[in-house]
């Protein structure tokens, strides 16, 4: 089949975690023989970001790391939609595109009744901007595509949508595996963007005060770092490594004893079920994780065996004892946590399910909204 994907960004992560699985998807349904072509606008804020502070390089590394994947610029007022979608079977728009675009992409598929058009949702705006995510026009998409069970229900109870799925986002495992045989450089990493504020208390706590009261060798890549938070990590002794390239995290990972996880408010709070890419690409690096607390009320792991759930501060930093001094626990912990990304959590397992919906679902389980 031919897929056309309009993105945010494929070659920028800087902020922008859906770059992670879509990279993933790409190219495990090229590796099945389909063809894939990728569109991200030309003045994306990933994009521009990564190159008002690192400048070219980056993308020139990202084309060595992936030599099968590529994405197209466009400017979307020149952007001829009849030429790009000549012959597509299947089109997914990212739910950072414009509200124009996807006006535009709806009104194709109206005009084009074999296209399958889906909408990506992997954001929690649809809880903390819904006024915004109430402006796109779906009508003519053939559904959603939400990375959550919570997500998937909120489009169907606005009536934003004729149908919605869940597709949990999960990790390439081409890319995310264990590197063995590599020397610690200290006991923990933590690999996250600070935000708009939504998870600040929740770093202080389940990061920052636990690394201080153990006196950990710690390290933190990520941006949007604002100088109060900085200031806090240099106070705990915490290094602050800044961007890292998502391909390279499973050799930063091989390097520590532990990670954390820390969700973002909304996660927590309105959308429960979501875990966010993070602990899936951990887990599947075989790196023992601690998480802050979330309801994995869709069952996507087995509790108490692939991580460990700290309710608060104190429950973290005892249990960043017990994994720093118990070689077994640490080791049992990364082996289960690798065992369930296998099984049940690749980008493959994800290209697997959405080939299922495209050629499977009769159309008028389409039309009726099929879950």
């Amino acid at each position: 089949m031919r897929f056309v994907i309009f993105s945010h960004s494929l070659v920028s992560d800087w902020n922008h975690g859906n770059a992670h699985f879509l990279r993933g998807i790409t190219t495990e349904l090229l590796a099945l023989g389909h063809e894939v072509r990728v569109f991200e606008p030309r003045n994306g804020w990933s994009r521009q970001n990564l190159l008002a502070e690192h400048g070219d390089t980056p993308l020139a590394e990202f084309a060595q790391f992936y030599p099968h994947l590529e994405s197209t610029l466009y400017d979307e007022s020149t952007l001829d939609l009849a030429v790009v979608l000549e012959s597509a079977d299947v089109v997914l728009v990212h739910e950072w595109n414009s509200h124009e675009l996807v006006r535009r992409l709806g009104e194709y598929r109206a005009a084009h009744p074999g296209l399958r058009l889906f909408f990506h949702d992997t954001h929690h705006r649809c809880v903390t901007d819904s006024a915004e995510m109430a402006r796109y026009e779906l009508g003519h998409y053939d559904g959603v595509l939400a990375y959550g069970g919570v997500i998937r229900d909120l489009y169907q109870q606005h009536g934003w949508t004729k149908a919605a799925w869940t597709w949990h986002e999960a990790a390439d495992t081409r890319v995310f595996r264990p590197l063995g045989g590599t020397r610690k450089d200290g006991d923990l990493v933590w690999i996250g963007n600070w935000g708009d504020g939504e998870r600040s208390a929740e770093i202080r706590e389940f990061l920052i005060e636990p690394v201080k009261a153990l006196g950990l060798n710690a390290r933190v890549y990520g941006v949007r770092y604002p100088a109060h938070a900085l200031e806090q990590l240099a106070e705990a002794g915490i290094e602050y490594a800044g961007w890292l390239p998502n391909y390279r995290v499973p050799e930063v990972f091989a390097r520590y004893k532990v990670t954390v996880h820390i969700p973002r408010r909304p996660y927590v709070e309105s959308l429960a079920g979501i875990p966010t890419i993070r602990p899936f690409e951990a887990l599947a690096c075989g790196i023992p994780l601690i998480s802050a607390p979330w309801r994995d009320s869709e069952g996507l792991f087995r509790p108490h065996m692939d991580f460990v759930m700290a309710s608060d501060g104190r429950e973290m930093i005892a249990s960043l004892q017990a994994v720093l001094s118990d070689h077994s626990l640490a080791r049992d912990l990364a082996a289960h946590g690798l065992e369930t990304i296998r099984a049940r959590h690749t980008c493959a397992h994800r290209a697997g399910e959405l080939l299922a919906l495209v050629q499977n679902i009769p159309e008028e389980a389409l039309m009726q909204g099929a879950h």
